[in-house]
């Protein structure tokens, strides 16, 4: 694959591990996410509010998503220079979040990593399995050499499933995130090819 081809991402796979599926979001998925982005804790984690206020105003229940929010989704798979994979528990067969690899820089050959997970899929390693399949699906599948995250001081069970993916500290942004009466710093995280691939 050309290391100027923006199109890394051009298929969307379906990678099945033991405990989750990912796969490219289909019809439908959208109602199921809107419920989960409203989540107060998806919010809080994301830094997508600015306090536990706001958080407490969210009713996740009667989340529906608005046209923009369809759009966003219903796009998802024609994108070929990111990769956006909905992860489903393979236990109840419930879409539980999504792993999003974006903001890809070819010419440097990096891209960064996101992944959120809703209620009905925490504390049971489903995060920890799905970021271990898209990094090795990205690592092995194109010419990719470093791929990064940051995740806020406040949410250390996120640090320790990047750690368990292989991910490795290597700085902070201080006071990256104002929340409430005060600021939260934004951990820097990493794994590079030749660690993944031992080359």
């Amino acid at each position: 694959m050309s290391e100027t081809d923006a199109g890394w991402f051009a298929e969307k796979p379906t990678l099945v591990g033991s405990a989750v599926v990912l796969r490219p979001f289909v019809d439908g998925d959208v109602d199921t996410m809107a419920r989960i982005l409203a989540d107060p804790e998806v919010l809080r984690l994301t830094g997508s509010i600015n306090g536990d206020e706001e958080a407490e105003e969210t009713d996740p229940a009667s989340a529906v998503p608005d046209d923009q929010l369809r759009e966003w989704y219903a796009t998802r798979n024609d994108q070929p220079d990111r990769l956006d994979l909905a992860i489903v528990d393979q236990g109840t067969g419930k879409l539980v979040g999504e792993a999003v690899v974006n903001e890809v820089d070819t010419s440097n050959r990096s891209a960064n990593f996101r992944i959120l997970i809703g209620p009905d899929g925490r504390n049971r390693g489903l995060g920890t399995e799905a970021t271990q399949l898209i990094v090795d699906h990205c690592f092995r599948t194109t010419v990719l050499n470093r791929i990064e995250l940051c995740v806020y001081a406040f949410n250390p069970r996120a640090k320790r499933i990047y750690e368990k993916a292989g991910f490795s500290v290597e700085g902070v942004q201080r006071e990256a995130l104002r929340y409430d009466d005060g600021y939260v710093d934004a951990i820097v995280m990493s794994r590079l090819r030749s660690e993944h691939l031992g080359s």
